[in-house]
């Protein structure tokens, strides 16, 4: 980096540093500094400089530059020069006498600078200084206070400055009036002082060792008398701390005799400062020198001084110490200088004013005593030597005090007096003690605050363990006091909690014993009674280490201890334990406290236990210990688990004893002595008779016996107090702890001599004392604690024999009866809640003596299962406040509940015990109640799992249950719990895997198919109903490709169930899921087409989801597409008249146009190939008309006109249109003179008789048709008509109906032709039901008299109208000329028209009739309306039906209307009668209309005429449309008329 560069560098940084931003500034200065570090000279010429050059830089600005400098100097000084040094100095030395004002920052950071520089080039800095600090003038104050902090960075080349400075300097000291300046030149005097004593102090290392003390003893009195006398009386604050922070150090200076002579007035003037001010640091910092400076000269005034001297140094270390003020801190200190200055020269003194002070009672003078004592105990040893038992007395009130500081505070000082030998004295036992007892305070639960000035007992107790450990390992003049002193606190129940510390402790000092040789570490028991003997340590370190993690792990402590001491306890453990003691703490570090199996722990310290007493191998020894244990019981009252271990080890203790008579006494002692109320210590003592028995069965077996026969059980306490009843309770618990110790009993004995003595002896004194006997009547307790121990000793009993050899040969009798008892106490408990594990303990001896043989019976089995289910899933759920309470015993119950269900399946490993136990399961897994679906699924998965797991088949056979397995947890995949959507995904997985077990795979194959299942958990979590039910499709696809054929129906049949779910996402998943399976694998499916669609109809009438009724239609649209045939033939047989879900599963067909021709092609073929009636035996016998319909081609009809209802089915109606046409008008011929069949007749009168009717017995009227969802009553008579007329209706309706009305080839041009090929037989109906629509749109349609109107309509007949869809003719383009409509249409349509269905034949004049209205119809929608004008048959037709009617055209009407012939060219000139040549009607009217009414004229020739047997001659309209113009109609021949006027009055069709 060259230099020119490095000073533009400086330069631009030296601009930037004049920015506001106080950041940038401080940035600006470290990058200064950084460039310094490469090139300190450019960098120091380019600072000095930019000073000198800016002479008007504000002086903030100045002081960034002068750090700068200051860094550079101080880290590179041994780089620079003189001359460099001496520009440095100059620039410093002006910057700093630039203002004669106090610049604080500014002159200091020049000071600073100057300081740097005189660490090594001091002669040039003191130059500079010195040339400004003149004789006679007042220096500048920084002057002052650079020369101050010169002295105190380098003292050896400031000292011999000294003399001319302090020349100088003290004429100075009378002339300063400010403050300010008096205190720089105190400040210079304290510096000038600690200078003068630090190179004296080393004056072998001083460049002049020449210089002496008192060379500055007569300057340094000089000052003293100006500082002490004048200017400490000053009334600033900041003065009077200036110059007691200088007497200190000065004093050391003055001369012995004036020192000697200003004490007197010199202490208390300091010691008056303590009033004065609340910062008392530099107070008592300058009194510790002053007292120093005193001892020093053997000053004798300092001895009546002591007293005030000592109260006012109590008083200030009595000041509670605040941590957030470091000065207070440092007081303290400077007074527990000043104390151990007194301790030395006056300790007599010192203790007589100390030591009393600790019998104060208020907490901070004892607090600062006990300080003040430990202080002088580590700093004045050797004085306090002789003192020792004078301080070991004095603190016997401290001991006692409950105050955790003084606690702190006396811990500390026991700690000193360990140190330096006081505990050695007599009374240092009591130290170690109260050390003990504060390592054995409980810990605390809750924590004060960080700034809370109270001190937890928890932080007494860790000062306390750190300080016995310290002891123990470091301070080697204690190891004869602590052993084996501290063995002593090791039985003693209030030592508890400090066993883990004395257990470290004293293993550390066995260590050190062991080195020293074996006879000094063997305890000597008999040489100190206090002492515990080596069956106490044994018992005591054994039974702790139970619970090996309380205490901060005093298990491993207790452990390591028993290893330790092995010589103790017995001479032959010590090789044993060596390999016994080390796996047991490898098995404490494997686990935490959280992960430990407690049981486990125990069963490895009981183990350990045994195999010690199998090494000792020595009666008296195990005796003794069995003994020692005994006596220790009562000391664990509130240590329930600890006192249960150590009735384990007492069974132990007396299982491996040989002296029967030891055993039965202890045992009977125990009985006696026990405390039977608590629960725990029933438990303990029935496990020790348990484990005893296992050596000495008949005797533990005969104490029990002893101890029932006795007077215990009289209601009195018999050798206690034969006087004195015992309650009812104490009775009761006694009963229990006596059937606890048989269960245990025949847990731990040997199996070979427990199952003879099962129902003999065991059980029988079981049920003994659980019932008693009132009046001769057996009474049950009701007591829970006694139920509980009845139960868990069934249970134990039953594990034994379960476990026995002989389990399989074993045939318990009794075993019924005790299943029968466990059931009634399952269902004595609370349904909603668990109070007690009397329920689980009952579950688990069912598990075990379902096992058992006999077998159960079958109903028992059930009600078992159901009683354990109920009592078990229908439990609410925990509260927030009780969960934790609740819930391990919940899991435990569960688990019970799960080995129940698994030992009952694990009787019938089939498909069928397996479906028996998912039956039971089936209501708690459809509950409306999410926490009993979660559960049920749980164990269902856990059963599902066992039965995989021990899955075994010898050949190939069917899993024959698999659908319905799959059927009833597959929709619970959308469960609204997460938890059961989970475990019914597993469900399936596991049924899959069972399937491909009994297919021949291993049970360790894995399908990548079903392993897919695992993936889509995830998906199930999710909450979008989109992504769940998506989820619920593959799992549906993954169903699909690995179930069995076979089983497909039985999966659909049991989701077709599970449709009526009260959980709707269960439904729907359902619904999708057979979605699934039908387009996945419907192809195999078509022998049950039939029961599919029966299950269908069946759930649509269940349910009024509308999701669950699209899903429904869809499955029918499924099922279809792959069985169409099956599925029409099925949809055909049921029942007439159709309902309305039976309609919708027929409109479901029209959804898809290939489907839907292929529908309507089965339907046409249905009602072409059977016969539309039956002739009846009346109508053989009789004249009268007696056909019967058939129901195939009725029920097809009603299916057409559902199909076609649809506007979906429109493209496929289109290409069948003339086929559909032709169809159904020969099916409306089939209809006159046909009744219903008998079973519509029935359902026709039943409906008839009540009012409204549930349903209609119209095949053609169903709800949501488009003519309404009003159903109307069947009528007896035209109902066929009415159905086939509102099947073409809906033909023509269509919207794609007026399409073939332009076309050659298809539509109405060909219906004649296709009607013919149909048949002849259609009736005078075909032609009112054809004429019907041909007419105007929105015009009213009237029906022949026979037909009704809905049901339930109470409207008018006239007032009751159907607007069809608009007419054909609009979308071809025909107008319609306004005359027209009012003169066609100005009066009403027929309301009863000639030719309707009657028992009379047509007359030709009556088929004359409808040729002119289907002609009429026809050209009345002709756009030139003058041709029919000239033809004269505006209104002839009209008059001619209301004549054949005996009606009159009434005022208005067409006939009597003159704008009829004036409508058009030419009208009014034409007559009525008149006619016109066809030619002349063919020039005048559209041709597709003249094609129509000549496929009219054609269709009503070929069909009508022959079918009612008339004439085949032409008819006068036919003459009309065909012969010459003149042709005249021949009068009508009568009768017509009347007939026709007696039919009912028209209804309008709804």
């Amino acid at each position: 980096m060259t230099e020119s560069y490095v000073k533009k560098l400086a330069a631009i940084l030296l601009d930037a540093i004049t920015d506001k931003d106080p950041l940038v500034q401080e940035q600006v200065c470290g990058a200064l500094c950084a460039l310094g570090e490469a090139a300190p000279e450019e960098a120091l010429g380019a600072c000095e400089e930019y000073l000198r050059q800016h002479e008007k830089l504000a002086h903030p600005y100045r002081t960034m530059i002068l750090r700068a400098v200051e860094v550079l100097v101080s880290s590179h000084i041994g780089e620079l020069d003189k001359a460099e040094a001496r520009a440095v100095t100059l620039l410093a030395s002006s910057e700093m006498t630039r203002a004669k004002e106090l610049v604080c920052d500014w002159q200091r950071a020049a000071s600073d600078v100057l300081v740097a520089v005189g660490k090594r080039f001091v002669s040039t800095v003191m130059e500079e200084l010195l040339s400004k600090f003149q004789p006679g003038a007042l220096p500048h104050c920084s002057v002052v206070q650079t020369l101050a902090n010169l002295a105190a960075s380098n003292v050896f080349g400031m000292v011999p400055f000294l003399t001319s400075i302090l020349s100088t300097m003290l004429p100075m000291l009378g002339m300063a009036k400010h403050d300010a300046m008096r205190v720089a030149f105190c400040c210079a005097l304290q510096h000038f002082s600690e200078s003068i004593l630090e190179y004296l102090a080393d004056l072998d290392q001083a460049p002049d060792p020449t210089v002496r003390k008192d060379t500055f003893a007569a300057d340094m009195l000089s000052a003293y008398d100006i500082l002490f006398n004048h200017w400490l009386q000053s009334r600033e604050a900041k003065l009077r701390l200036a110059v007691v922070e200088a007497l200190g150090p000065m004093s050391h200076l003055l001369p012995g005799e004036k020192l000697e002579e200003q004490l007197p007035k010199l202490l208390p003037g300091v010691l008056a400062l303590y009033k004065k001010h609340a910062e008392t640091f530099h107070v008592s910092k300058s009194l510790g020198q002053i007292l120093e400076a005193a001892v020093s000269v053997g000053s004798r005034t300092l001895e009546p001084q002591l007293d005030s001297l000592l109260a006012a140094l109590h008083a200030q270390i009595c000041v509670p110490v605040e941590s957030s003020s470091p000065l207070v801190v440092s007081n303290q200190k400077e007074v527990l200088r000043c104390f151990t200055v007194l301790a030395r020269c006056a300790p007599d003194r010192l203790l007589a004013f100390l030591l009393p002070k600790l019998d104060a009672s208020g907490e901070r003078t004892r607090l600062g005593t006990l300080q003040v004592v430990r202080h002088v105990i580590n700093s004045a040893a050797s004085q306090m030597e002789v003192k020792k038992p004078f301080i070991l007395s004095s603190m016997r009130l401290p001991l006692l005090d409950t105050n955790p500081k003084v606690k702190r505070a006396v811990v500390q000082v026991i700690s000193a007096m360990a140190h330096h030998g006081y505990l050695e004295q007599p009374g240092g036992e009591a130290m170690v003690e109260y050390i003990v007892q504060q390592c054995a305070l409980p810990p605390e639960t809750e924590k004060l605050g960080p700034d809370s000035e109270d001190l937890t007992a928890d932080s007494v107790r860790a000062i306390s363990i750190s300080t016995l450990y310290l002891l123990s390992t470091t301070v080697d003049r204690m190891s004869g006091v602590l052993w084996p002193y501290l063995l002593a606190f090791l039985t003693p129940v209030r030592f508890t909690g400090a066993l883990t510390p004395l257990c470290r402790s004293l293993v550390h000092l066995a260590q050190k014993r062991q080195e020293v040789g074996a006879e000094v570490f063997l305890i000597q028991s008999n040489s100190n009674v206090a002492l515990p003997s080596p069956y106490a340590i044994t018992t005591r370190l054994l039974t702790v280490a139970s619970q090996p993690y309380v205490g901060d792990g005093r298990g491993a402590a207790s452990l390591r201890l028993l290893n330790a001491l092995h010589r103790s306890i017995h001479p032959l453990l010590g090789q044993r334990w060596a390999t016994t003691v080390p796996p047991l703490l490898e098995h404490l570090d494997e686990f935490t406290e959280e992960t430990l199996s407690q049981k486990e722990w125990e069963e490895r310290l009981l183990a350990f236990l045994r195999d010690t007493l199998a090494v000792v191998s020595d009666n008296t020894w195990i005796c003794q210990l069995s003994l020692e244990m005994c006596k220790q019981l009562p000391c664990y009252s509130g240590l329930p688990q600890e006192k249960n271990f150590l009735y384990k080890c007492v069974g132990t203790a007396l299982g491996a004893a040989s002296s029967k008579d030891v055993v039965r006494k202890q045992l009977r002692e125990l009985l006696e002595a026990a405390g039977h109320q608590e629960e725990a210590e029933r438990e303990g003592l029935a496990c020790c008779f348990g484990i005893c028995a296992i050596s000495h069965l008949d005797d533990v077996l005969a104490q029990l016996g002893d101890f029932m026969r006795s007077d215990v059980f009289r209601k009195s306490t018999g050798i206690f107090n034969i006087f004195k009843e015992r309650s009812e309770n104490e009775l009761e618990k006694l009963k229990g702890t006596v059937i606890l110790c048989y269960g245990h009993v025949a847990a731990r004995a040997p199996r070979e001599l427990v199952l003879p003595k099962v129902e003999s002896d065991l059980l029988p004194n079981m049920f003994r004392y659980f019932s008693t006997k009132v009046l001769g009547i057996k009474v049950e307790t009701k007591d829970p604690a006694l139920k509980l121990c009845l139960v868990q000793s069934v249970c134990m009993a039953s594990q034994a024999i379960c476990s026995s050899a002989q389990a399989g040969s074993f045939h318990f009798s009794r075993k019924p009866e005790l299943v029968a008892q466990m059931m009634e106490f399952i269902k004595a408990e609370p349904q909603d809640s668990l109070r007690s594990p009397i329920r689980k303990k009952a579950m688990l001896a069912c598990t075990y003596l379902v096992s058992l043989e006999p077998a159960l019976e079958e109903q028992m089995r059930a009600d078992l299962t159901r009683r354990c289910l109920h009592s078990v899933l229908s439990v609410l759920p925990d509260t927030e406040g009780e969960r934790d309470h609740q819930e391990s015993l919940y899991l435990d119950t569960m688990r019970a509940l799960e080995d129940l269900l698994t030992s009952l399946l694990r009787r019938d490993m089939t498909p069928q015990g397996l479906q028996i136990m998912v039956e039971h399961l089936s209501p708690w897994i459809k509950s409306p109640r999410g926490h009993e679906r979660a559960r049920a699924l749980g164990l269902s998965a856990c059963l599902l799992r066992h039965f995989l797991d021990h899955l075994r088949v010898g050949a190939l056979v069917p899993f024959h249950n698999l659908g319905l397995l799959i059927g009833l947890f597959s929709p619970r995949c959308a469960d609204l719990w997460p938890a059961t959507r989970r475990e019914a995904v597993s469900c399936v997985r596991t049924l899959l895997y069972l399937q491909l077990g009994y297919d021949g795979f291993a049970r360790d194959y894995r399908d990548d198919v079903v392993e897919r299942l695992l993936a889509l958990k995830d998906g199930l979590v999710h909450p979008d109903p989109d992504v769940l039910f998506h989820t619920c499709h593959s799992i549906g696809q993954i169903i699909a490709k690995r179930l069995p054929p076979e089983q497909l129906i039985s999966l659909l049949l049991t989701m077709f169930e599970g449709l009526g779910d009260p959980d709707k996402n269960c439904s729907r998943a359902a619904t999708v899921m057979i979605n699934c399976l039908l387009k996945e694998r419907g192809n195999v499916l078509l022998e049950k087409v039939p029961e599919l669609v029966t299950v269908l109809r069946s759930k649509l009438r269940d349910t009024q989801e509308e999701d669950i009724l699209q899903a429904a239609q869809h499955s029918v649209y499924l099922l279809a597409s792959q069985h169409c045939a099956a599925v029409v033939a099925s949809l055909l047989g049921s029942p007439l008249p159709f309902d309305s879900h039976t309609c919708t599963l027929w409109r479901a067909l029209a959804v898809e146009p290939g489907l839907t021709t292929q529908v309507l092609g089965l339907l046409l073929d249905k009602m072409s190939k059977d016969v539309p009636f039956k002739e009846t035996r009346t109508f053989l016998l009789s004249s009268s008309p007696g056909r019967e319909a058939t129901l195939l081609p009725l029920a097809a009809t009603c299916a057409l006109y559902e199909v076609m209802s649809t506007p979906a089915s429109g493209p496929a109606v289109l290409g069948l249109y003339p086929q559909l046409f032709a169809a159904l008008l020969q099916r409306v011929s089939c209809t006159v003179d046909v009744v219903l069949p008998r079973t519509l007749q029935a359902k026709e009168r039943r409906s008839a008789a009540s009012a409204p009717a549930p349903r209609t017995l119209e095949p053609c009227s169903p709800s949501g048709t488009p003519f309404g969802r009003v159903r109307r009553p069947a009528p007896r008579r035209g109902l066929l008509p009415c159905s086939c007329h509102w099947a073409v209706g809906t033909l023509w309706s269509l919207p794609s109906g007026p399409g073939v009305l332009g076309q050659e080839a298809s539509g109405w041009s060909g219906l004649p032709a296709a009607v013919t090929r149909a048949g002849a037989g259609t009736p005078a109906c075909l032609t009112w039901s054809l004429g019907s629509f041909l007419r105007p749109p929105g015009r009213h349609l009237r029906a022949p008299g026979d037909c009704s109107r809905p049901q339930g309509d109470t409207r008018s007949p006239r007032n009751i109208e159907l607007r069809l869809p608009p007419h054909p003719l609009q979308a071809c383009g025909v107008k319609w000329p306004p005359g027209v409509q009012r003169a066609a249409f100005a009066c009403p349509l027929l309301s009863a028209p000639p030719g309707c269905p009657t028992q009379e034949p047509l007359t030709p004049f009556a088929r004359d009739f409808w040729f002119s209205r289907a002609f009429w119809f026809c050209a009345d929608q002709a756009e030139n309306v003058n041709g029919l004008g000239a033809l004269g048959l505006a209104h002839r037709p009209r008059s001619m039906a209301w004549e054949l009617q005996g009606y009159k055209p009434p005022s208005g009407s067409p006939a009597a209307t003159p704008e009829l012939r004036g409508a058009g060219p030419g009208l009014g000139s034409l007559t009525p009668g008149r006619t016109t040549s066809v030619r002349t009607l063919g020039s005048r009217v559209d041709r597709p209309w003249w094609r129509l009414i000549r496929a009219a004229s054609t269709l009503l020739r070929q069909t009508c005429v022959p079918a009612l047997g008339l004439g085949h001659g032409p008819s006068e309209l036919e003459l009309a449309l065909n012969k010459p113009s003149g042709h005249r109609a021949p009068a009508a021949r009568g009768g017509l008329a009347g007939t026709c006027g007696r039919t009912p009055a028209s209804r309008v069709l709804p």
